[in-house]
């Protein structure tokens, strides 16, 4: 039976040689008999630019889902808070087909939204007003205008800032937000939901207007690889 997978938040960099190990596993034994994978944000610990493309550790994971593609996977890459600029260069060298967020897919007849899941945080608000700068074209310009070593190192600085903040906020905000969940599932009329941001893997239940909307969380592969499988019987978490 054709079926699709989705995974989120891998966080892959030289520093992580779990992760790393576990999604060459996953691209080698799991993803070639899907028909697509979808990779909703994330994929990397982060991204400065697609003029860093060259790097030994990006070219490896670039490779393996070129090598996937051209096995006959589709591959679909979201943007993640971490990946933001995430460019058409990289998309291409992947064989990959960038996808706007949210964006709402056809999954063997059942109407399904993915999305990387940070927009629906809106009770972390200082989180929202930074989404909001990081997200315009004038200030991406501007940032990807400066040298690839000072993008690293001002990226690093704010990694180290925001791990400090997380540290002292209620881990409650820094969850989805239901109405900010119920609404976007309003706007598109009632669909699946997948997610992930959250590191909180789970599937939820939510009744909005008279209507029952399955909404899965994807897992993080901090300690090992995560993925949900969809078919036209429905989704089911797996582990790789």
């Amino acid at each position: 039976m054709p079926y699709t997978l989705f995974i989120s938040d891998l966080h892959l960099s030289a520093d992580h040689y779990g992760s790393m190990a576990a999604f060459q596993h996953f691209i080698a034994e799991f993803a070639p008999q899907a028909e697509a994978l979808y990779i909703l944000g994330d994929l990397f610990e982060y991204w400065a630019g697609d003029d860093d493309l060259e790097d030994e550790f990006h070219a490896r994971v670039i490779a393996a889902l070129r090598g996937l593609a051209q096995h006959g996977t589709r591959v679909y890459l979201l943007h993640g808070n971490r990946d933001l600029l995430m460019g058409k260069a990289l998309a291409e060298a992947c064989r990959a087909t960038l996808l706007h967020d949210p964006t709402l897919l056809d999954l063997y007849g059942t109407p399904t939204l993915v999305s990387h899941g940070d927009m629906l945080c809106t009770g972390d608000t200082e989180y929202q007003r930074y989404r909001a700068q990081v997200h315009d074209a004038d200030f991406q310009r501007q940032f990807l205008a400066k040298p690839l070593a000072e993008r690293k190192a001002h990226i690093e600085q704010l990694r180290s800032r925001s791990t400090l903040e997380k540290q002292g906020k209620d881990s409650a905000i820094m969850d989805v937000n239901d109405a900010a969940v119920a609404a976007l599932l309003r706007e598109y009329r009632y669909p699946r939901l997948i997610h992930g941001h959250t590191h909180r893997p789970d599937c939820h239940q939510h009744r909005v207007d008279g209507r029952n909307c399955e909404r899965w969380v994807l897992g993080d592969w901090h300690q090992r690889g995560s993925a949900l499988r969809c078919d036209e019987r429905g989704c089911a978490a797996i582990q790789v």
